[in-house]
């Protein structure tokens, strides 16, 4: 199985992709660059991280592959556990390159290495946007001309006939802005009046109507389904489930067994979660955490939800 393909597939729809008990692979969004260098414009992007911390099994890639595979979930996870034992193996003598994501590989402390590849781009915003190649602008310099002074007679002459034209301006702007004001005060006094006459006549028409609706419509009554909460805080979970239906499977083979299994809602990921049980206490969870952990299932774990 080339788990690198269903790893590649998931990128482009979620931000957070882990492989159990290798690590996680995340995808940051990072905007629009440009290249000083270069001159070149590339596309918004998602960039690819690697963090080996992240490591338990959310039930995301499983669930996928027993969809694609169309196998159980089961038969999923232990292909996942038999590919991650592989690339463990090849990593102590080689480097492992998974095609579109990026190469792994490990150091000289022997801690794992990762470098992304860059050529593919995971974000569907940008599917058909290509690098720009920034054009060169030529800008013509305008020639500037060199003020020329007048002789004394000649500026003389101006500076005089300057003069007598702003006090010609002056007094025309003033007339102009008496008459204005006169006019706009009358034509104000004028539109007052006639929104007064308008606004009488149309109270009396408001007071004098009579509104009569002769065919009613009929109640119509909503039936809204409250949607049904815990208040128990800490739940043993058994799994993530991509679809529904294997959720609801999952619930009766649990609910079979003697558990109070049930779900519990969808998390970010879009994943159905089942528990087996949901407790008070932290210290009633974790007991029964580590009971179900011995005899039952090793992937179970233990999920806090704020009241």
């Amino acid at each position: 199985m080339n788990l690198a393909t269903y790893i590649n597939d998931l990128l482009y729809r979620y931000d957070c992709v882990i492989v159990p008990d290798f690590g996680g692979f995340v995808t940051n969004k990072i905007g629009a660059k440009l290249n000083q260098d270069t001159h070149i414009f590339t596309p918004p992007t998602k960039q690819i991280s690697f963090n080996s911390h992240l490591k338990h099994n959310d039930g995301l890639l499983a669930n996928y592959i027993a969809a694609a595979e169309n196998i159980s979930f089961e038969k999923a996870t232990t292909a996942i556990s038999l590919c991650v034992i592989k690339w463990k193996n090849q990593l102590q003598n080689n480097q492992i390159n998974l095609n579109k994501i990026g190469v792994l590989s490990l150091n000289e402390e022997k801690q794992l290495l990762f470098e992304p590849d860059v050529s593919n781009n995971y974000l569907t915003e940008s599917f058909g946007l290509a690098a720009v190649t920034a054009l060169n602008i030529t800008r013509n310099k305008e020639i500037v001309q060199p003020i020329v002074a007048a002789t004394p007679l000649l500026a003389k002459e101006n500076k005089k006939e300057t003069s007598n034209f702003i006090k010609y301006a002056a007094a025309a702007a003033i007339l102009l802005t008496f008459g204005y004001a006169g006019y706009t005060t009358y034509n104000n006094k004028q539109q007052k009046q006639i929104f007064a006459n308008q606004e009488k006549a149309l109270t009396k028409k408001i007071q004098s109507a009579t509104f009569v609706i002769s065919n009613p419509l009929p109640t119509i009554e909503l039936g809204v389904k409250k949607e049904v909460t815990t208040s128990l805080p800490y739940h043993i979970v058994a799994g993530a489930f991509l679809v529904t239906e294997n959720a609801e499977k999952k619930v009766s083979q649990l609910q079979a067994k003697g558990f109070n299994a049930k779900i519990i809602g969808v998390n970010k990921w879009g994943l159905t979660q089942v528990t087996f049980d949901s407790y008070k206490t932290r210290f009633e969870a974790l007991q029964k955490l580590k009971e179900i952990k011995t005899t039952i299932s090793k992937e179970a774990w233990l999920l806090v939800k704020n009241i």
